[in-house]
């Protein structure tokens, strides 16, 4: 029986794979180890694995496609793979894996978001150890987390875990991008996520889907539930136990915060894109920063982007500086129509709020 608050161990890509574009099966090997030794003391650990593309790349013997449904064809053939590689190496170890491939909508809805949690919280309770991916073969830019980085944070959430260890090739975060300068050096430890530090993050791998900026973005989304998060690298003797314990130069460690945020608010503050800005006048941002009212058509002053009805939307004060986050109810054309309008004089078909307050998020300085 698993005892104590849990670990999430993310892995990506490049972490994975070798230099010929091929599963490293030593690397799956090694960390299954370190993450059994923590199992054996009664730590229940959640892995989140990426390489499923990669992994099916090296099945079918094709290069990497361009195209969005080709690649989901490949994760399918690879997702198999990855499960047979991450299978064999825990099964050295006495231990059985289960495959959890969750969506956004797992933490969008609240019964799906329930019934994940229970089931990664009754596979270790069975001693099994979670694996999980993003359901890639049925995602679409729509309803996809984009990298599994998000995903490793809102799973942190989920499970209510004590650290968030997300694996990387570089010995954490660094004052610079080391592919463009040599002198560069570990920032060891972060106490606010901020949008001048996830630039600092770099580009996109050639093999991943993440880099820098989204394990950034992934370490304030654990922070806003309240979970240590270290970046480290994978290929460090003992990164796991040292990530864990806190040992000082494991990585980059982000410090939680006092305040947490819900599953569903999380989700709208730092794991879906933005498609548009609703500018609003000072009474609307007072409204919505001191007195957690929702936003009404009367306090927009302005409208950015094309989105639709329940698409995300950035928060603007007078001052141009977003303060807040949310999904609208109305399409832009149709704010573009009422904005300014009090609630009597807007047509009766139409939603009276533009952004419901249980739709909301005031984020905090510096996001």
């Amino acid at each position: 029986m698993a005892t104590g608050r849990p670990v999430v161990v993310k892995v990506g890509s490049t972490s994975l794979t070798t230099a010929d574009g091929q599963v490293d099966s030593g690397v799956v090997a090694r960390l299954a180890g370190e993450v059994a030794v923590l199992t054996a003391t009664g730590r229940a650990v959640v892995v989140v694995s990426s390489g499923a593309v990669t992994a099916g790349l090296g099945v079918l013997g094709v290069e990497r496609p361009s195209d969005v449904r080709q690649l989901q064809a490949v994760s399918a053939v690879g997702q198999i793979e990855l499960m047979r590689e991450w299978g064999g190496a825990f099964a050295r170890h006495g231990l059985v894996i289960g495959q959890v491939l969750l969506t956004p909508y797992s933490f969008r809805h609240r019964p799906q978001y329930l019934q994940a949690r229970s089931t990664l919280e009754r596979l270790s309770s069975m001693g099994v150890v979670p694996v999980v991916n993003e359901n890639d073969a049925v995602a679409d830019d729509e309803i996809r987390f984009g990298d599994n980085d998000r995903l490793a944070g809102l799973v942190a959430h989920l499970v209510d875990a004590e650290v968030l260890v997300l694996l990387t090739d570089t010995p954490g975060v660094l004052t610079a991008d080391p592919r463009r300068f040599a002198d560069v050096s570990l920032i060891a430890e972060i106490v606010e996520v901020d949008r001048e530090l996830q630039q600092m993050g770099g580009r996109a791998s050639t093999q991943g889907s993440g880099g820098m900026a989204s394990k950034l973005a992934s370490a304030r989304i654990a922070a806003w539930t309240g979970v240590r998060t270290v970046i480290a690298d994978a290929r460090r003797e003992g990164v796991v136990a040292d990530a864990v314990e806190g040992v000082a130069d494991v990585g980059t460690i982000v410090h939680p915060h006092d305040r947490r945020l819900p599953a569903r608010k999380l989700w709208i503050a730092f794991a879906t894109g933005s498609q548009g800005r609703v500018t609003v006048d000072a009474g609307a941002t007072r409204a919505l920063v001191e007195r957690n009212r929702s936003l009404l058509p009367a306090g927009v002053t302005g409208v950015e982007g094309s989105f639709d009805a329940g698409d995300a939307v950035e928060i603007v004060d007078p001052a141009g500086a977003v303060f807040a986050k949310g999904l609208v109810r109305v399409s832009a054309a149709e704010l573009r129509q009422v904005a300014g309008r009090r609630t009597p004089d807007l047509p009766r078909s139409m939603s009276v709020e533009t952004v419901h307050r249980d739709d909301l998020v005031v984020l905090p300085a510096g996001s």
